[in-house]
């Protein structure tokens, strides 16, 4: 048994799960020392099974994990079910869901600001292994500030608190936990009432429209996108953040719509965007929307794959210049590549979608390794065939952790 490789596993999980050596040692029934030691590779006999399936307990994750020597970046790279649970676990504390904080000492809102930023960076990086250690004290420290906080200085709090919601919106609705995601939104979109700013409330409710198709409601999703950008639009147009979340209102709309019964109205909630991106000119980032004319289009070809119009997508994405898919975050790009390799699939094109999935995996790993939605898409690959690209896709579907 390779005890250095277990013991560099074993530290890996341990700094994830936010656990020192002697804390580690304690759930152990162990000394400080002796987790040094197998972190270290230095036990002089190999650990018994016993112990290896104890401390897979303790760190939350398979027995496997620490003893394979397979290609671990599906493990690693993503938010795993522990981190969700512990998401989940802070949404219900008793200081986060009334308030009462015993904290005495302010939060540092400059040092608030960073932590949700660099949230939002990792996120749109595709860097996502960092979120599930982020988001608990991100979600702890923005209510303690909305707690803290009066006047004026309230209200640009509870907007802090708001984008924290939505950065675990998406983070949940990545990882497939939609229960988790429509939670987090409607605690967003509460945060961003109470804010009384229109740029927060468009953005916390096109991440309530994303939680909301996602759990089945499209017609419900898109009735609510399009009464908040009705409701709103006035104040929006006068800023470029203003722009960007209505502009991506509307996106998010379209998607509903794309999986509603009334696929009529997607054309239209396109056009609506579409306008909002000519009025904003660039492919920008404001509020980390990744909103512009470019972001509109992708959203047209990934209309057209959700109602299964592979052949339609496939025209639509060819219209798309590379100069503006350059100027996306990564997150943004590599999806977009998962889309066009589903619009393939559609098609019949399936070689030609194994191949777009590799230019996903190039862009983004974790786009693909992690996603659920995606791992289905190659799964689906896998049962169709891939003709000449079959080695490929076997080779894919390790690298995401798939059975062979």
């Amino acid at each position: 048994m390779d005890t250095s490789g277990i013991g560099r596993r074993i530290a890996y999980w341990r700094g994830r799960r936010r656990l020192t050596q002697a804390e580690f040692g304690a759930l152990m029934g162990k000394s400080r020392r002796w987790v040094q030691d197998i972190e270290g590779g230095q036990r002089q006999s190999d650990p018994r099974l016993s112990v290896l399936e104890r401390a897979a307990e303790v760190l939350h994750v398979r027995l496997e994990t620490l003893l394979s020597d397979r290609d671990m970046r599906a493990d690693t790279e993503c938010v795993d079910a522990a981190e969700l649970v512990e998401i989940r676990a802070t949404l219900h504390r008793h200081d986060v869901l009334t308030g009462a904080f015993v904290e005495p000492d302010p939060v540092d809102m400059d040092a608030l600001r960073r932590n949700v930023a660099y949230g939002w960076m990792a996120f749109q990086a595709s860097d996502y292994s960092p979120l599930g250690r982020v988001l608990p004290p991100l979600i702890v420290d923005a209510n303690r500030a909305a707690v803290q906080a009066g006047g004026d200085a309230q209200r640009s709090a509870h907007a802090l608190l708001t984008l924290v919601y939505q950065l675990t919106v998406a983070a949940a609705t990545k990882f497939g936990d939609d229960a988790l995601a429509w939670h987090a939104a409607d605690r967003a979109v509460m945060a961003a009432e109470r804010s009384g700013d229109a740029v927060a409330i468009a953005g916390a409710a096109r991440h309530l429209c994303d939680a909301m198709f996602h759990r089945g409601n499209s017609r419900e999703a898109v009735d609510f996108a399009t009464a908040t950008a009705s409701r709103h639009e006035r104040d929006l147009v006068r800023s470029s953040q203003g722009l960007s979340v209505l502009g991506m209102l509307y996106l998010k709309a379209s998607m509903a719509a794309a999986h509603a019964e009334h696929r009529s109205d997607v054309p239209g909630l396109l056009d609506a965007a579409g306008d909002a991106a000519e009025r904003l000119g660039v492919d920008g980032n404001a509020l980390w929307t990744a909103f512009g004319p470019t972001n509109v289009s992708i959203h047209r070809v990934s209309a057209l794959v959700r109602m299964n119009d592979g052949t339609d997508a496939m025209a639509a994405a060819a219209q798309i210049e590379q100069t503006g898919l350059n100027a996306l975050p990564r997150e943004r790009r590599a999806l977009y590549l998962v889309d066009v390799a589903r619009g393939l699939t559609q098609a019949g094109r399936r070689e030609e979608a194994v191949t777009k999935l590799f230019e996903a995996e190039r862009e983004a790993p974790e786009e693909v390794h992690c996603r659920p939605r995606t791992r289905r898409l190659v799964e689906d690959l896998r049962l169709l065939g891939a003709g000449s690209a079959e080695g490929r896709l076997r080779g894919l579907a390790g690298r995401c952790g798939l059975p062979a």
